[in-house]
């Protein structure tokens, strides 16, 4: 088998996206779909005493609220900061 480092490979999506004909997974909408936004402390290395979320949790469309205090019980692990 020939290796393909260095080797010059036929991508076939690429014209569809340099002409705008491309789909990205944004593009995508299905039926009932929900959003999920992350909003992170603007203060660094802030503590947080208490997060009041009964004004958003009664916003028009928002479904629900997860704080790090969930995250914490799931025993789910730190949310990696890098990503945002």
């Amino acid at each position: 088998m020939a290796s393909l480092v260095g080797s010059r490979v036929e991508r076939k999506e690429d014209k569809r996206f340099l002409t705008g004909k491309g789909r990205y997974t944004a593009d995508i909408n299905l039926a009932n779909q929900t959003y999920a936004i992350f909003v992170r402390s603007p203060h660094a290395r802030a503590k947080i005493k208490k997060i009041d979320t009964s004004k958003a949790l009664k916003s028009s469309g928002v479904v629900d609220i997860l704080t790090g205090a969930h995250i914490a019980k799931d025993k789910i692990g730190g949310l990696i900061a890098g990503w945002a």
